[in-house]
């Protein structure tokens, strides 16, 4: 593997067309930017040449992360790339810690916003959703028939999802207190579909206790 990093620092793998190859520095910030954010696109701010690098680089970074336990891809029409676990795998990290009770409501509400967006052709060409979140909170209350969080502990949570490529938060609106959001693609893999499915068992089954996939 450190044949390979050094392979491409020297020029000895092909740059990306039109751009020099990177420096060592460039080439561990994309890789520190992808443990970090999971879910990282083109258009995401303050990360350099990271996505560009983790694209075209995609085999070096395949191999690397696979070394970790975790499956890199890329999502040419949502210009993303993106690092999921295998379902049967085990994680040790800090990331596979289980989430509060309320971080799961929140999750499973935003990936409910996302397919919902889906089936009503809500779909932006960037492959996002628009939402508020008020309706997030009515989807926590419909869905899994608990309280949603108060608004601010709401926002903090959103936060913590959009630090991981689950969505983008807009600016608040003092007026009607809401705060529109964007959810984009990386919500699949946040929340992939095997743990859609434990999350909807435990929310109507009423139990207390969330996780994360």
């Amino acid at each position: 593997m450190l044949d390979a990093f050094r392979a491409i620092l020297d020029g000895d793998e092909p740059p990306p067309p039109g751009s020099p190859a990177p420096s060592e520095e460039e080439l561990t910030r994309a890789l520190q930017v992808m443990l970090k954010g999971q879910c990282v696109y083109a258009a995401t701010p303050g990360i350099g040449r990271s996505y560009e690098l983790a694209r075209h680089y995609a085999p070096f970074f395949r191999d690397y992360f696979a070394c970790l336990g975790y499956r890199f891809e890329v999502a040419h029409r949502d210009q993303m790339v993106f690092l999921s676990l295998p379902p049967d795998g085990v994680r040790h990290d800090a990331q596979g810690e289980r989430l509060r009770k309320d971080e799961t409501l929140v999750l499973l509400a935003l990936r409910l916003a996302y397919e919902e967006g889906l089936r009503d052709s809500r779909v932006a060409t960037d492959g996002t959703v628009d939402c508020t979140t008020d309706d997030i909170a009515d989807s926590i209350r419909s869905a899994a028939r608990s309280d949603p969080p108060d608004e601010a502990r709401l926002i903090e949570i959103l936060r913590l999802f959009s630090r991981k490529g689950a969505l983008r938060l807009g600016e608040r609106d003092r007026l009607d207190r809401v705060t529109p959001l964007t959810v984009m693609p990386g919500i699949a893999v946040l929340s992939p579909d095997a743990w859609m499915d434990q999350v909807r068992a435990w929310a109507a089954a009423g139990e207390g206790r969330g996780g994360a996939g």
